[in-house]
């Protein structure tokens, strides 16, 4: 499992240690076009309010626990001020069966407002609307894990439309001005073409969500004449990802680790993946490791940032004289860079260390800094491809 596609759970309470989230069809079905980041927050805010969603008029969460968790580790706030407003702006419409039996359609915009003040993300649904996101009757179980592997805004609302009928194994079939919808490209010439929507739109989104997630797509067409006229999907289970689609946990519950992450707070789902993913002996390491920690006030969060990065692991270090060509290409390749981009460089690599002791470590030594040298040369891979290939 690639952990650093990990949720980072630091200062999450309640509803959000729950790791997905019940979606209605009428919060799935949205006219306008979101984009990757913006079907992301709107996943995360649905979960964050979802306990409270009738009861409660209004909903918070911590700005930058927001960003995190739809994978944005930045500082910069107008990116997400724009996600939001357009949420705001994004209608949500419904076309159903009530309990009588009676037709009801409603429309009604995703976000009733937002508001980002002291650090806070403060945003409301409509009445009607939150009603809806609550039913249980009609709902997708979106995984947060899996949400935040995706890089295409068009796979994961394929993702999104077609998880719901996971159980059924077939989506039915839907026309393409339908589907053109839900993909968010109606009204586009372009994409009026069913050969430019293949190509562009569906093959790469089948692709992604094959590759990604823990179902598999398989498109099948209908046509009238030569025309392709309707779309549907078969389902089914991606056995190389079924670890995010947790069974009822009967025996896992038993075991001591899980116990042990009961007792610190961490919900059931949470600690059953946890388990299912990292293995019950490194769960246990994590949790030995963390009674070691002194003044962890968050300690769910800390944990889940030391099962993500590994805290407390003792690797082998590099040989003395590798480490040090190391650290001098490592000064030649941060050398080259403008005083801009370098201190860029410090804010993205500073925001991704979680342990205060590495940390400050950092803040001391920069880049020589010895408790960060493997996530150190890592950043300097990924950002200079090559820069360490002749050592």
């Amino acid at each position: 499992m690639d952990k650093q596609h990990d949720i980072p759970r630091e200062k999450l309470t309640g509803a959000l240690r729950r790791g997905s989230v019940k979606k209605h069809v009428a919060a799935i079905h949205v006219s306008g076009k979101l984009t990757l980041l913006q079907r992301k927050l709107s996943n995360v805010l649905l979960l964050n309010a979802y306990d409270t969603l009738t009861r409660s008029h209004v909903h918070m969460i911590d700005a930058r626990t927001l960003c995190l968790m739809i994978g944005y580790n930045s500082n910069d706030m107008d990116t997400l001020k724009q996600s939001l407003r357009g949420l705001a702006e994004t209608v949500a419409e419904w076309d159903m069966l009530d309990d009588q039996g009676q037709q009801e359609w409603g429309v009604s915009s995703l976000l009733s407002y937002a508001r980002l003040k002291g650090g806070v993300c403060e945003y409301a649904y409509s009445p009607a609307l939150a009603a809806k996101l609550n039913d249980p009757k009609v709902f997708a179980l979106i995984n947060l894990n899996i949400q935040r592997r995706f890089t295409s805004g068009h796979a994961l609302a394929l993702y999104e439309n077609c998880y719901r009928f996971v159980r059924t194994g077939s989506t039915g079939w839907w026309d393409l001005d339908l589907f053109r919808r839900l993909m968010g490209v109606e009204g586009s010439d372009y994409y009026g073409i069913y050969k430019h929507l293949n190509a562009k739109i569906i093959k790469p989104a089948v692709a992604e969500v094959n590759k990604t997630s823990n179902i598999v797509l398989t498109p099948e067409i209908r046509k009238r004449g030569r025309a392709v006229t309707d779309i549907r999907f078969k389902i089914a289970e991606n056995p190389q990802l079924a670890i995010l689609d947790l069974d009822d946990g009967a025996g896992v519950r038993k075991s001591g680790v899980y116990a042990s992450l009961q007792s610190l707070g961490v919900a059931d789902r949470l600690a059953r993946q946890w388990i299912a993913e990292h293995g019950e002996d490194h769960v246990a390491q994590k949790l030995s490791f963390l009674a070691t920690q002194k003044g962890v006030v968050n300690k769910v969060g800390y944990l889940s940032a030391a099962l993500r990065d590994d805290f407390g692991a003792t690797p082998a270090p590099a040989p003395a004289s590798a480490r040090a060509k190391v650290l001098e290409r490592i000064r030649d390749v941060t050398g080259a860079r403008t005083p801009t981009q370098r201190d860029a460089d410090r804010r993205l690599f500073a925001s991704r260390i979680e342990d205060g002791t590495a940390r400050a470590d950092f803040e001391r030594h920069g880049w020589m800094s010895a408790l960060n040298f493997a996530g150190i040369r890592s950043f300097w891979e990924e950002m200079s491809p090559g820069a360490f290939d002749d050592l």
